[in-house]
């Protein structure tokens, strides 16, 4: 193949996966802001309505193993299209929904979706030389962003199409037309991709046992880069359908200005991707990931207190209120920016490390860290709507991020002490300087006299 039908080749795969993985992100996380009008119909509790965006993105991440395994074994490109296809199928159902437990095997269903990152990202890094990997990844992974699809477009058709629908209820309305939508989306880019990309595919897998391809996933830095992936994606993803409640029920805003300032979590959280795999390929993954968790904790930090009055006790027994505390929409909607800013450049700066360390095994262990990092988008909601209950606050939500990002910031430093201990055995056990013996002394002042 010459270089130039490959460059174009590989363009074509990059600008192809990104739009199919733009489009099922936002079926896999349409429940988001759908999650508002489904509540009303159905008269759903907060834990209900929980579980129904849960076991979507449940479904979302337990097939990414073996679909990143299948991609590299059989090529990405027909593993992609058929996923396209599938998809299809549950996103119709959804719109045809008539109680709560055909809505909750449905939305477990159409979370298939969300296992086309894997497929996208074994796909990607075969036609990509891995100099340039960071930044391709980086750009697929953008397709985040679609999570922000339905919020933007949403609440406008759920208020202009008519709850009757077209065409005597053959097209639905109100929520469940844009279900209906995805359905023809899905099925058009699904012929395009077929059309538009190189019918050759790039096999790295093929021929290899399944025991090969998975004989990576025993080293404990797979499980670790999971463990960073469910930070900065798992908690993106819980964040991204949980935002638009959040605001509706804390700040009593109206479900369209809701999904508007989710957008604003979501846009940099995806969009910034691409710059983070473009740092990560410049200063490196570790300092990136350093970068981000910090962003994360100061700001969840603070998101996490809960509101009242800052009381001081008199040294007389008397307690004065001094000042209020509390988190008004602008700041809220400034450090949840930020988390989405932060998680954006870690989610690329994960992905960078997959390809350094396993260029012949990226399916199976891109497949592993997406599909248990996504699962932190199935259990973070839940835990959202449980420990908001059990306190009362529900700015026990970001006392959640926190925890778990504190966790995961203590097993990556800690990891790297010890690499640096390992690299330099001679200075495992000093923290400061010794003192200099009384010769060595006299000799630095000698020195020190003779340059003066």
């Amino acid at each position: 193949m010459k270089l130039e039908e490959a460059n174009t080749g590989r363009v074509s795969v990059l600008v192809m996966s990104t739009l199919g993985f733009t489009l099922m992100f936002a079926v896999w996380l349409m429940f988001g802001v759908l999650g508002i009008p489904i509540r009303d119909e159905f008269g759903l509790t907060d834990v209900q309505l929980a579980w129904v965006v849960a076991v979507a993105v449940l479904n979302g991440a337990i097939w990414r193993l073996p679909a990143g395994i299948a991609a590299d074994r059989f090529g990405g490109r027909r593993v992609f299209i058929a996923m396209l296809l599938i998809t299809a199928i549950p996103a119709f159902l959804v719109s045809t929904a008539t109680s709560y437990s055909h809505l909750l095997f449905y939305a477990f269903l159409v979370g298939f979706a969300g296992n086309s990152f894997s497929v996208g990202i074994a796909w990607v890094s075969a036609w990509w030389p891995q100099r340039q990997q960071g930044f391709a990844l980086g750009v697929f992974g953008a397709g985040n962003v679609g999570a922000s699809v339905t919020k933007l477009i949403g609440p406008a058709l759920i208020a202009a199409i008519p709850a009757a629908g077209f065409f005597d209820g053959l097209v639905p309305g109100g929520w469940r037309f844009v279900p209906f939508l995805y359905v023809i989306l899905l099925l058009v880019l699904a012929v395009a991709t077929w059309i538009w990309t190189p019918h050759r595919e790039i096999r790295p897998g093929q021929g290899r046992s399944i025991g090969s391809m998975l004989t990576p996933l025993r080293q404990l830095r797979v499980w670790r880069f999971s463990f960073y992936y469910l930070v900065v994606f798992g908690a993106y993803v819980a964040l991204a359908a949980w935002l638009p409640k959040y605001y509706v029920d804390v700040y009593g805003m109206p479900l369209s200005q809701a999904a508007l300032l989710t957008a604003l979590f979501i846009f940099p959280a995806s969009l910034l991707r691409p710059f983070g795999g473009y740092l990560a390929d410049k200063v490196g993954a570790r300092r990136m990931m350093y970068a981000t968790f910090v962003m994360v904790l100061l700001a969840s930090g603070v998101l996490m207190m809960p509101y009242g009055y800052i009381v001081l006790s008199m040294p007389n027994g008397d307690q004065n209120a001094v000042m209020p505390w509390e988190v008004g929409t602008m700041l809220f909607t400034a450090l949840v920016f930020i988390i989405g800013c932060a998680m954006g450049l870690g989610k690329a700066a994960v992905y960078k490390y997959i390809p350094e360390y396993f260029p012949d095994d990226v399916g199976a262990v891109g497949g592993l860290v997406g599909s248990l990092g996504a699962l932190g988008g199935f259990f973070l909601p839940l835990l959202f709507a449980y420990t908001g209950a059990l306190t009362g606050f529900p700015q026990s939500t970001f006392f959640v991020i926190f925890i778990v990002s504190l966790i995961a910031t203590l097993w990556m430093h800690f990891t790297v002490v010890k690499m640096l201990h390992r690299a330099s055995p001679t200075l495992t056990n000093k923290f400061e300087h010794e003192t200099p013996s009384t010769d060595e002394h006299e000799f630095m002042l000698q020195g020190s006299g003779a340059n003066r």
